[in-house]
């Protein structure tokens, strides 16, 4: 089984969000629908990045290298070489 972190984008927010899960899609839709309290607040989140791990610890940990930076220029520089 694969995981992945994730990165999506509002445009309506201009914000980014950092995640990881086994169901991309499922996953896309939550956040879409309110199902998740950070992302409830729109409802056109797009997927603007992904990498894929072989297990839920090396996602979790990349995640949290990510997000542990506190910097959108990180993120983007992610996006962009990704």
């Amino acid at each position: 089984m694969s995981y992945f972190v994730y990165i999506i984008y509002s445009k309506k927010l201009d914000r980014y969000y950092v995640g990881h899960t086994e169901d991309l899609d499922v996953r896309l839709i939550q956040h879409n629908s309110g199902f998740s309290t950070f992302t409830a607040k729109a409802t056109n989140w797009v997927l603007v990045y992904k990498h894929e791990f072989e297990t839920r610890e090396e996602a979790r940990g990349r995640e949290f290298e990510i997000k542990k930076k506190k910097s959108r220029k990180y993120i983007e520089w992610i996006i962009s070489a990704g």
